[in-house]
């Protein structure tokens, strides 16, 4: 081969190696690229579940997500309520009942009146307690008052559920806290606030109330809507981890009661504006009212 030959390969070679390497690297790179992207992952709803009810004609107004089952956190507490009040009308007991205070209950975590150990408060106090401050541990000193035993009152609270058609409920304790198997949905959460509202329409004059002092110690109500949203008077908050934040609200204009059921909220006070602005939907479709009976709350940041 002749030298000039040579020298025209190597040319050749150079030449691949300048501007073939470099588009293939290219193309490499980019597949790489598109392999090691990572899928969008879903945004998650800010809130899992809506109800929203006129108690008057119970006709449902809004509905999404209603049978997505889910802990029912400290809304609960109104089924235990219910069984309370059940209780005290068919005269079984009365308000002025002392009520021992189980170890068991005064060591409940989370909200609670700071009941003590082997001391008494009144069933009143208690369902006060349990009202407002959502207190934990008064859940479970009415629950051993009332059924001998937490998990005796706990298989009756379930039985009342069935009555109330509750088909898609299991509650495992009197307070709501986090219990394995235990769920429920807004719809049923609905058919529960709706016969407790409807049977015992007393019970809103303690949870209307804003703030409760027991033993010494004051403390506010979880219902942000009080005070702040016009004719709020109840009914019943919660909240735990795996779930978000729940509310079963009712408020009242004129003949007009709506509930308004809100589940598995990204956190509170998103909750509360929600709320708010599903009972204004409510009262406009219902009333014909203009919704903006909150915007001067919601301006000066009261309904956290």
């Amino acid at each position: 081969m002749s030298r000039f030959a040579r020298l025209q390969i190597i040319l050749i070679v150079i030449m691949c190696l300048v501007f073939v390497a470099p588009v293939e690297a290219k193309k490499t790179k980019k597949k790489q690229n598109r392999a090691a992207a990572p899928k969008a992952k879903a945004v998650a709803p800010a809130i899992k579940s809506i109800v929203l009810m006129d108690m008057t004609t119970g006709k449902i107004l809004q509905s999404r997500n209603a049978n997505l089952a889910m802990q029912p956190a400290s809304i609960t507490k109104v089924l235990s309520l219910y069984m309370v009040y059940d209780a005290v009308y068919a005269g079984k007991a009365q308000w002025s009942d002392r009520v021992r205070i189980s170890p068991r209950a005064a060591r409940m975590g989370g909200t609670r009146m700071y009941l003590e150990p082997n001391t008494e408060a009144t069933l009143g106090e208690l369902v006060t307690g349990m009202s407002v401050v959502s207190a934990n541990d008064a859940s479970v000193a009415v629950a051993e008052h009332l059924g001998g035993t937490v998990e005796a009152f706990v298989e009756q609270m379930n039985l009342q559920a069935k009555k109330l058609g509750m088909t898609q409920s299991c509650f495992k304790t009197p307070n709501g806290l986090p219990a394995k198997g235990q769920y429920t949905t807004a719809a049923d959460i609905v058919k529960l606030s709706t016969a407790y509202l409807e049977r015992f329409p007393a019970s809103l004059a303690i949870h209307s109330m804003q703030q409760y002092s027991y033993n010494g110690i004051t403390q506010f109500n979880r219902n942000r809507l009080l005070g702040h949203y016009p004719g709020a008077d109840g009914l019943k908050t919660g909240y735990v981890g795996k779930a978000g934040w729940h509310i079963a609200a009712t408020a009242k204009h004129g003949d007009t009661r709506l509930l308004a059921v809100l589940m598995g909220a990204n956190n509170p006070k998103f909750r509360n504006k929600e709320t708010a602005k599903l009972l204004d939907k409510g009262f406009a479709m219902v009333n014909g009212e203009k919704a903006v009976v909150l915007q001067n709350a919601l301006a000066a940041g009261r309904l956290q």
